[in-house]
């Protein structure tokens, strides 16, 4: 990544920081505890926006060789996504076409995935390889019974996938002129996967998500780890980029760019770029790894759990001992923030939306990536955010 690439946007930061303010919305936005509450929202959630949008499942880099596969369960569907001989990666239905079960788990490499069931066995490419007493089955055409392959795309260092066969997916369509440029500028490919973690909360996603979408709360929850103490509080830059945005968090350590020449910034001293690409995918790049946190709905019945999952990849594609323990470090930080202080202020959020009498909820001028997040789903959903009461 070029040091200078965001120059435009630390000027903005730079102004921003020193004039004591933020980039504000227009006006302050009251929130419906039905928008988080509402169950018939839920599943048109899930059927409208979740099964029918693209979603980053992986970075590259976590299936960077051939054969290289990682099974994911999205919203109760089990996921296969796997990197073929030819290197192409591919997203299938986990699901044997036989008799059902799954025939991959966990995630490695294999040229070959058996069905523990009766053993059908597929190949990496997804398609059907061997049928055990195939004598018993005259007539199969065994080109027709490969796994059930889902639309995907390995666009911007991630491999995209819609989770309904046979629509078409379009990854810079969908993610805009902008945007697209900027993940890609990124190189995340290029890096080496460190490891996944995650966690389920007990908040309506919507909620959870809204989280990473302002740091007025980094004083308060923040104070005595990283994000508090190298972060300018409560001040943002915010850009839109049709239902996506992109934020930076000025650093303490932008003031220091006052006096040095514009080509000599770097925006890993001044900033931290965030984005929130639709629905439920927050990108960050703090130093020394990339962080894509997952913040999608969990459907068992509950309407306010959350999983939370965040994958990270090191920048350099490395295989130093050294080097890896110091990703690994930058992981536990990052984690302690989100795991030990973010994830208690969620399950008090969560205990708000299932038992608060209040009628509304209120997102401050300052919050202006949260009204971005609010407007877009309820405009996605046609949503009438004007129905408080109180």
């Amino acid at each position: 990544m070029d040091p200078t690439y965001y120059n435009h946007t630390l000027e903005r930061a730079l102004n921003i920081v020193q004039a004591n303010t933020t980039d504000m919305a227009g006006d302050v936005l009251t929130v419906p505890m039905d928008y988080y509450r509402n169950a018939d929202l839920r599943c048109r959630e899930r059927d409208e926006i979740m099964m029918r949008t693209p979603l980053p499942l992986v970075f590259s880099a976590q299936v960077s060789g051939p054969n290289d596969y990682v099974v994911r369960e999205m919203f109760g569907k089990s996921v296969l996504i796997a990197r073929g001989e030819d290197g192409v990666v591919r997203v299938f239905e986990n699901y044997c076409r036989h008799r059902g079960a799954s025939p991959a788990s966990g995630c490695g490499n294999r040229r070959t995935f058996v069905c523990p069931y009766h053993s059908w066995t597929y190949g990496s490419d997804g398609q059907l390889v061997r049928i055990p007493g195939k004598s018993a089955f005259e007539g199969i055409d065994t080109a027709k019974y490969g796994l059930i392959e889902l639309p995907s795309e390995e666009r911007c260092g991630f491999v995209w996938a819609i989770l309904t066969p046979n629509l078409q997916i379009d990854v810079a369509s969908f993610l805009g002129q902008q945007i697209d440029a900027d993940l890609t500028a990124w190189n995340y490919q290029e890096g080496v996967f460190v490891e996944c973690r995650e966690f389920v909360a007990d908040v309506n996603w919507k909620a959870a998500i809204e989280n990473f979408a302002e740091s007025y709360h980094f004083q308060t929850v923040h104070g005595q780890s990283i994000p508090g103490q190298i972060q300018v509080p409560n001040t943002s830059t915010h850009d839109a980029f049709g239902p996506h945005h992109f934020m930076a968090f000025p650093k303490k350590t932008i003031l220091e760019l006052a006096e040095t020449p514009q080509k000599n910034w770097d925006h890993s001293v001044g900033m931290t770029s965030v984005y929130w690409i639709y629905p439920g995918t927050i990108v960050v790049n703090p130093p020394g790894v990339a962080q894509y946190i997952e913040v999608l709905p969990v459907y068992d019945g509950d309407c306010d759990k959350t999983r939370i999952r965040s994958s990270f990849v090191g920048y350099d594609n490395t295989d130093d001992p050294q080097q890896l323990e110091q990703m690994s470090m930058a992981v536990d930080t990052i984690w302690e923030a989100v795991f030990d202080e973010d994830r208690p202020v969620l399950a008090l959020i969560g205990d708000s939306v299932r038992n608060s009498t209040q009628d509304h909820v209120i997102v401050g001028r300052n919050e202006i990536g949260v009204q971005h997040m609010v407007k877009t789903i309820a405009g996605k959903l046609g949503y009438d955010l004007a129905r408080t009461t109180n």
